[in-house]
Parts: C-alpha cells; structure tokens; sequence
C-alpha cells in the first residue's frame, strides 16, 4: 500500500503544522512482548493542538506501514497510538480542509485518512489507542480504529463533532462508533451533542459509554494503559473486554431505525433541516445497517468530498474558526491583560435565579469566596441552596468530586448586609432592570468598598454611564452581560462606559477569560448587540403577527434560517414581561423601528405566558380564547415577505450599529449571535447571511463583507 498517490494533496499546504509520529519500543510485563508505541506530537507547546492534515495523515499510514511489516517479521506484538501532553488529536485542520477546492481533493483527503486508519484496524498484531487527552472528529476515529482503547479521566473534549462544523465523520466514525455503543448512544455522540453548543464527552463520559475499555487516573495513565495492554495480550483482559462490548452495544435493527428516527426529529427541532451535514449523518448511519465497511468507506468519502464544497461548510469554517476560535480568543479593542487587578473576593447584589447562577460561576471557576446579598434573610437563604442544589446535581451526575463539591459550597456564602463586600474586589449587580434600583445599589455598595474595588453590572438594556454618573468613582464600573442560562452561554458582552478605565476593562477581560466566557467589547448604547438586535426581529415578527398576519405564518417564516427557536418560542421562554420590557427600552431609545405590541401586553396583563399551547397530540395551537383577547389588522403577509422584511430590519439595524461605533467590526456582531443568541454556524454569521440574501444591498447599498 502507498501513499504516493495523496502528494498532490499534500502539496496543498507546503507549511501544514505536522503532526509527527515518533515510535518508541517498549517492553511488556508478563511476556507480553514488545509493543512500538506512537506518539502523536507538532513539537509545539502544549496549548498548541495536534491537528490532521495531508502531510500528518500520509506520514501516520507509513509509519504504520512500516510497524505492518514488523509485526509480519515477529518483530512486536503490539502497536499503540497515544498523543502530547493533553491531547490525542483535536481533529482535521480546519485551515488546511478549508483549501481543498474540488470535489476530487475531498475525496482524496477523505480516501488518505480511510487508508491510514484501516492500517491501525489491521496491523497483524493487536492496536490499541491511549486517549490521554482531546479526541476530537479524526482524533477519536483514530481511537476508534484501534481494536481496544482505554481513556484518561482527566480527558475532555472527546467527540464527532462534524455535523457542528458541516461535514460528517468521514474515516469510519459513522460506520465504527455505533457498533461499538450501539445506535441511540452514536446518534447521541455524532448529532445530539454536536448541536447542543458542540458539546463534547469527558473521558468517565466517554468510558461510561462504551468508547473506551479501560478507565486510569491521569497521573500514571500512559503506565497503566501499558500494564493493561500487556494483560489484553496475554489473555487476562480480553475477555472481560468482549463482554462489556457485547453488553453496551446490544441492538437490533429496530432498536436502529428507531435511533435513526429519533435524531431526524432531533435536527428538525433544532435547525428545520437548513443545514446539510446532520441529515447526511443520519443518512450515512441509516445505511449503515447493511453496509459493509468497505461499502460505508466510500459512502463517507462521497459524502465528505460533497459537503467540503458547499456554502455551508465555507460558511462554519468562517463562524468557528475565524471568529470563535481567533477572534474569540483575542477580543478586539481589549486592554493591555498587565493592567488586571487580581480578584480574590466577589460579591453578588442579589440571590434571584441570575444571581445565583453567577455566584456558582465565579465560585466554580474562579475558586475564590463569593457573597451574595439580598433584602431579607429569606431570599439569601434561597440563594445560596440554590448553588448548593446545583453543586449536589454536579457531584450526582458526577462532574465534580466529593472533594471539589465540599470547597465550592464552602466558598459560597449570604448576608444581609452589603458590609461583607468591605474587601472584595468584584462586585456585580444582578437585580431588577430598573435603573433607580440599580443606582440605590451601586451607591450603596460604593460606601462600604475600596475604592479599587470594580462595580460590575450585569443589565441587558440599560445605560452604564448613567448607572455610574452619581458615585464618587465612575470610572470602576464595568458591564458584564451574561446570557441566561449562564453556565451554558458561552458570550460575555464587556461594556465600557465613556469613564470606564482601562484597568477596570482588563481586570474584565482577564475575568472573562477566568470564566471560560467568550467576552466581546461593546460600547455603551442601549441593549448593547444581541439584544437589540433580537429586539428589532421580535419586533417585525410581533408587528406582522398584529397586522393580521396568522401566528403559524409569522412564527415560521425565519425557518430558512435555521434558527434553534422560532421567535414567539424564545419570547416564552424568556418570558412575555422581560420581551416587552426590552421592547418598549428600545422603543423609547430609537423609536418606531423597533414595534411594541399592545397584544403582547395584552397576553400579560391576561397571565398568558405564550400563544401557542400544546395540544392532546403534542402539536401547538394557539387557543381561540387567546386570539378572542388580540386586536389585530387585517393586511396578512406571506412567510416570503416576513423573511424578507425581517432580513431588510436586521441589515437596517446592524448597519446603524456598525455607523455608531457599538463595535469594532462586523465579525464582533456575528460573534455575538453565535455565542449569545445560537445564531446558526452554517450561516456563517449573520452579516454574511445577510450580504448573501441580498438584504445588505437592498437596504444599504453595499455589503458588510468583501465577496
């Protein structure tokens, strides 16, 4: 077998980042033998990850030709892959696979990876894969190309991610995970997590599923892994492997169609089938039950070759790597990070639901003492079980250790009194949207803090600047708008208000970063981006719906976007009072552009959380004695002139925040949607979307992008 035929594709990227694999032979305990061990390095630091790409792939497969023909000459009994310090291999190198520019290419990338793995699958002597680290996309199928796997507990991001990113697990993946686990646990794996903000396994998670064999401590895992392997060989594990195997991956082909449908109607609720990788997945695995490897192979090349060459897939290289993986990591117009204030100390005005999400936040991931207050010992109290609450569900579902369980309550305390913010550093607000409310607190905490102590405010709608305009010191407060639910929102909006100091903004920062939020700049200005412009659609949706428009008709019209929730959903789920309260701040701040519905205050003042209500069938209509409250026009639009419409509003709007300075660039306004608001990867953005449906010319003349 050679792998002379890929140069052309490997002339691609003179300057790849090669991920090396360098051999080592080691001797088994036992007579187990020798095993030749590969370990997978780009000889860079270990925040640089180990990446795939043509020149990584072709010298893998003859490293492990050259280990074949060992093992035909007795040489070793056993081969295994293992990687760098934290990581196996995160998966194909985007910027490589972003320049393959034919459908040829593709499907010689996808054929170089199918003929390096099936290598490892069938080497002469048993494989096995050490997962110590990330095993992400081509990573894991490395992994799961090996005969045995065992997994690090101190692994995390382990997965098939590629229907997140527009592709699907095209080195075997599709065809190998679900006769591992079985069917409804591959679906989980390579479309249920994908969609759910990329989630990824941890290596308990992943062991527990039935991915890997064999579970050790990270501290000696390379060790273990090998005394294990020696064991496999010499017939003391092998057994007890086959079994678990047999036990986890139990199903019949029932058992399968069931999990194929399943994740059909997961992506229809998730993206109404607007973006192509997904289903191609599914259709991969539907076939699949009868497919022969060799059959599924070129079914995943065909597949893989296709998809690299659609917009969708360009689109989610531009949304994932150059704006959440770069220009997340490196926030534009962010201070100096020297400038920071250490944080030892943080304080929470406030023990409602968002209060007590921010004080398990910095609690956890900070590790420093946290003190929330509220009014009456009561609402402390509430408070604070909850984050004890929330811990215990961590420690059940076995994300924390007993231990790290007991520090983090211990760390989290309530009181009355704002006096316990004497020495803390952070401080941030999270009470009622009201600014009245807002400056008593502020004023309050500032009379009992240092006055290097940072007042931070978590509004989403309201003025910084007038926030801070009567204490001493303006120039300490920050905001710092979290999305809701706030452990899983993944966007922090940084607002500096005209005084904020650039100490006050790098402390913010380097916070953020703590966090593990991704923190955007945003100057001062009312709902500052993702809110006003979610304002600005639940507007156009809102005012169709009042003139006459049926609510199927103005709910479903943004259905090409993919959306995750159709607008009058997400106004529920938020709540019909905070939509409306939104709504009229944003009225009164820019006018008649942005709709406020009387209905929806109507709906209100009534108690209705929702129009729609679900019905005995499980469908949702919206009740007779709902609509008997409404007063509305009678000028219907269709859905094509909704969609339009709301694509004309979002352009409008962004081109004024663009001409205001709310940001630096468009790419911090696309950035915002993904992260805050779940706008769709395969868009590639909304200012992108919005320049290829032509809103961007229609409204402005011109667009947000270079073509």
């Amino acid at each position: 077998m050679s792998f002379d035929r890929y140069d052309e594709l490997a002339a691609l990227v003179p300057d790849e980042i090669v991920t090396h694999s360098y051999v080592q032979d080691i001797t088994l305990p036992g007579g187990a033998g020798i095993l030749a061990l590969v370990t997978l390095d780009n000889d860079l630091d270990h925040t640089r990850p180990t990446t795939l790409g043509p020149n990584t792939l072709i010298e893998f497969g003859r490293t492990l030709e050259g280990l074949k023909e060992r093992a035909a000459r007795g040489e070793i009994s056993a081969v295994a892959v293992t990687g760098k310090p934290y990581f196996l291999v995160a998966g194909a190198d985007l910027s490589t696979v972003k320049s393959v520019k034919s459908e040829h290419l593709g499907r010689l990338m996808a054929e170089l990876g199918h003929e390096a793995y099936s290598l490892l699958a069938d080497l002469g002597v048993p494989s096995f894969a050490f997962i110590n680290g990330v095993a992400l996309g081509g990573g894991l199928e490395i992994a799961l190309a090996a005969n045995y796997r065992t997994v690090s507990t101190g692994a995390n991001g382990i997965g098939l991610p590629e229907a997140f990113i527009g592709l699907v697990p095209g080195w075997g993946g599709v065809y190998r995970l679900p006769r591992l686990i079985g069917p409804a646990n591959a679906v989980k794996v390579m479309v249920e997590n994908p969609l759910s903000n990329n989630r990824s396994l941890d290596g308990t998670s992943a062991y527990g599923l039935g991915i890997a064999d064999a579970l050790f401590e990270p501290a000696d895992f390379i060790e273990q892994s090998l005394l294990w392997a020696a064991r496999v060989l010499t017939g003391g594990e092998a057994d007890a492997v086959g079994q678990r195997r047999a036990e986890l991956a139990r199903y019949d082909d029932a058992a399968w169609t069931g999990a194929v449908a399943a994740g059909r109607a997961f992506v229809e609720a998730k993206t109404s089938n607007a973006a192509p990788a997904p289903s191609r997945v599914l259709d991969l695995l539907e076939a699949g039950l009868t497919f022969t490897q060799k059959e599924s192979a070129a079914a995943e090349c065909a597949a893989l070759a296709e998809l690299m060459q659609t917009p969708e897939f360009h689109a989610t290289v531009y949304a994932f790597l150059d704006l959440v993986q770069k220009r997340g990591k490196r926030p534009a117009g962010a201070p100096d990070r020297k400038l920071a204030r250490p944080v030892s100390k943080v304080g929470v005005v406030g023990a409602g639901l968002m209060a007590s999400q921010l004080a398990l936040l910095f609690a956890r991931q900070l590790t420093v003492p946290v003190v929330m207050t509220d009014v009456d010992q009561a609402r402390v109290d509430k408070g604070v079980g909850y984050v004890h609450a929330e811990i215990d569900k961590l420690l059940g579902r076995k994300r924390l250790t007993q231990d790290a369980a007991n520090r983090t309550k211990a760390l989290v305390s309530g009181s009355v009194s704002k006096d316990e913010f004497s020495d803390a550093d952070f401080v941030i607000e999270a009470v009622f949207e009201e600014m009245s409310v807002k400056k008593q607190v502020f004023a309050e905490v500032e009379a009992v803090v240092s006055p290097e102590c940072i007042l931070a405010t978590n509004t989403s709608s309201l003025s910084v600047a007038e926030m801070a305009a009567d204490l001493v010191h303006p120039e300490r407060v920050v905001g710092f708008h979290f999305f809701n639910p706030v452990a899983a929102m993944p966007l922090l909006e940084v607002v500096r208000a005209p005084k904020t100091d650039d100490a006050v903004l790098a402390t913010a920062f380097v916070l953020a970063k703590g966090l593990k939020k991704n923190a955007v700049l945003v100057q001062d200005a009312p709902a500052f981006v993702v809110n006003r412009i979610l304002g600005r659609m639940f507007g156009e949706i809102t005012a169709v719906f009042d003139e006459g428009t049926d609510a199927e008709t103005a709910d479903g019209a943004l259905r090409p976007m993919g959306l995750p929730m159709t607008p009058f959903r997400l106004l529920a789920l938020v709540g019909l009072p905070v939509g409306q309260h939104v709504q009229e701040s944003l009225h009164a701040a820019f006018g008649d552009r942005f709709h406020v519905s009387a209905n929806q205050r109507k709906l209100i003042d009534a108690g209705i959380k929702g129009l729609w209500e679900k019905q005995e069938d499980g469908s949702y209509a919206v009740p007779d004695s709902t609509l008997a409250l409404l007063e509305r026009g009678d000028r219907p639009s269709t859905a094509e002139e909704v969609l339009m419409r709301t694509q004309d509003a979002l352009a409008d709007e962004i081109g004024r925040m663009l001409d205001e300075g709310v940001v630096a660039s468009a790419e911090d306004i696309d950035l915002c949607m993904i992260m805050g608001a779940g706008w769709p990867m395969h868009l590639g953005g909304i200012t992108p979307y919005l320049d290829r449906v032509g809103a961007s010319e229609r409204v402005l003349g011109k667009t947000f992008h270079q073509a």
